[in-house]
């Protein structure tokens, strides 16, 4: 688009081009072909354009009803060869990047790795497919379709679970010249792994120079902030990807694929897979900031233009926008496939085994990291309903609320015991009063830096340093000042509880330093910017709703080893009735269950 290049024009049918048309869209649509004078940034001299009038609407039809079909190579081949495969009586099997849950009767649920029967694929967006004896629809965007789709079924597991399988019967077969049927599986993996990532930095790439450099030209359409929202840290994914393809090409054995070793580029590229993380976080944004932006029709065809002259496949941007998010789910399926079909005599089984394990930690870390910044939101809420706060915002050091509850505290120098509701976040702890009227409403009175203090298990009886007598207590210490903070719960399993918290917020603090996670100061801004609003919109203080209530929803049942996975997330994870007032549930209760 912006280098310097001319063209002969033979006009098709002329337009002039409003402010929404992308800077180079009027070379597209035209016959051109290169000759000696020079045009810099892809401008066209106005005077080669007649006066007839068109508008972008018009443009836009006239390449949607064009012979012209833009994009990779096949175009829809995939789906059309899916199908043609289908009606020629052969099975074709894809394994479920993620879980789909569904209550409809139509739909075919699965778990993320479940292998389905693609039984139709007609549609582009939902296939019908089979597990076992259940049939139904499934979003197309969930699968990826088997690579070995010659392999019987019965020698390939429902679940990919990363790893061996008794290879006993498939490992003796022989397949072309002296190959085994095992190495040739491995070298259709490999095969997928490299083309997978190719097509992927052509994606990527398009969307950096057909979209982002176009939003750029037109600072009068969009603002950076919104460039950041809708794209992300695509760039930085881009340029990491980059190197990360040519480190799998250096390793890979073009004359026989199966010898290839693949396992440590992986292993040297885990921790940079972690700038996945951020782009995850953000995609609900994205997709949000393009929902709002193209319910104004200039967007639509200012983005199909650039879709267009950028020569890519016909799909919405936001579907470009999710590929990254379904990338990096598809890395541990596609190593746990490879894990499946390499000896362990073969000297890329250790690099690939630990390339696994490595790319399932990424999988969770990302997964953790966006729980925990929907957490900041809440938190941010939090804080803005407790009434006389003082100090810094909670998130200026926290963002995870680790527990919650009722605690009598005790103080020197008259031993004086007061009830209060303590919150316990990494790095501090909150103490806050209730009301004595409006029980309901907290008021912010003091708190502690954990990362100073030690915590001391007291029997129960007589305390020295407090000369009264304590049950289910335990001590906070400061290791700097001598200060102790002295506590006693109302039972001795809330005791435990407490203690048991404190361990798990020591152990959080860690795992952050170990991971590197922390919250930018734009997303806390934000956070409480958002809780802010939500504060001063008319929402009333009081709730009417018993804080006995609330204090029975806290109790911790222990669930039964025997349930089964799904009735333990039921009960784990309660569906509540919905509530008018915001503050009904979320001031005091804690955002983890």
């Amino acid at each position: 688009i912006t280098s310097a290049v001319a063209f002969d024009i033979l006009p098709l049918k002329l337009h002039p081009f409003s402010q929404s048309t992308p800077t180079g869209l009027d070379c597209v649509g035209w016959k051109w072909r290169i000759s000696s004078p020079v045009i810099t940034d892809g401008a066209l001299d106005k005077t080669a354009l007649t006066d007839d009038v068109g508008s972008e609407e018009d443009l836009y039809e006239d390449f949607r009803s064009s012979n012209h079909r833009y994009g990779h190579p096949g175009g829809g081949g995939e789906q059309l060869a899916i199908n043609e495969l289908i009606s020629d009586g052969s099975v074709v099997y894809a394994e479920a990047l993620w879980d789909h849950v569904t209550m409809d009767d139509q739909e075919l649920g699965f778990k993320a790795g479940d292998v389905i029967e693609v039984m139709d694929a007609t549609n582009k967006e939902w296939w019908w497919g089979r597990i076992l004896d259940s049939e139904g629809w499934f979003p197309a965007s969930f699968v990826r379709l088997r690579v070995n789709q010659d392999e019987p079924m019965e020698d390939y597991p429902l679940k990919v679970e990363g790893g061996k399988e008794d290879d006993s019967s498939s490992g003796t077969r022989r397949f072309g010249m002296g190959q085994t049927t095992k190495d040739q599986m491995r070298t259709n993996v490999i095969n997928e792994i490299i083309s997978t990532e190719r097509d992927y930095i052509k994606h990527l790439k398009d969307i950096c120079e057909g979209y982002i450099k176009q939003c750029r030209k037109r600072a009068d359409m969009f603002t950076e902030e919104q460039l950041k929202t809708i794209f992300g840290n695509i760039e930085d994914i881009y340029r990491c990807q980059k190197k990360f393809v040519k480190a799998l090409e250096k390793k890979f054995n073009k004359d026989h694929p199966h010898l290839s070793e693949v396992g440590s580029c992986f292993l040297e590229y885990q921790t940079e897979f972690q700038i996945y993380s951020e782009y995850c976080n953000n995609h609900p944004n994205a997709c949000m900031e393009l929902s709002r932006l193209t319910k104004v029709s200039k967007y639509v065809y200012f983005f199909e233009a650039c879709r267009l002259l950028q020569k890519m496949i016909d799909i919405s941007l936001d579907g470009f926008l999710l590929t990254p998010v379904q990338k990096i789910c598809k890395y541990p399926l596609q190593l746990a496939e490879l894990l499946k079909y390499t000896n362990p005599q073969h000297r890329d089984f250790k690099d690939v085994e630990a390339a696994l394990n490595a790319m399932k930690n990424v999988a969770r870390l990302i997964n953790e990291r966006k729980r925990r910044l929907e957490n900041i939101d809440k938190i941010a809420q939090w804080q803005s309903s407790i009434e006389d706060w003082e100090g810094e915002d909670v998130l200026v050091r926290s963002s995870e609320l680790i527990y919650s509850g009722e605690l009598t505290k005790i103080s020197h120098p008259q031993a004086k015991s007061q009830q209060r509701m303590f919150f316990l976040f990494d790095h501090q702890l909150v103490c806050c009063k209730k009301d004595l009227l409006r029980r309901d409403i907290l008021y912010y009175k003091s708190r502690i830096n954990m990362d100073d203090m030690e915590i001391l298990d007291v029997e129960d009886g007589k305390d020295k340093d407090f000369n009264i007598s304590v049950k289910n207590a335990f001590k906070l210490h400061c290791r700097d000042t001598e200060e102790v903070h002295l506590f006693c719960a109302k039972k001795p399993e809330q005791k435990q509880r407490w203690l048991k918290a404190f361990e798990n917020e020591r152990r959080q603090v860690q795992l952050d330093q170990e991971t590197g996670f922390s919250i930018t100061e734009v997303q806390k801004k934000q956070a409480m910017l958002n809780a802010s609003k939500q504060h001063h919109s008319g929402k009333p203080k009081a709730v009417t709703r018993p804080y006995y209530d609330f204090l029975m929803r806290q109790k911790h049942p222990t669930l039964p080893t025997t349930l089964p996975q799904q009735q333990v997330f039921m009960l784990a994870e309660p569906k509540r009735k919905p509530s008018n007032f915001w503050q009904n549930i979320s001031r005091l209760t804690p955002f983890r269950k």
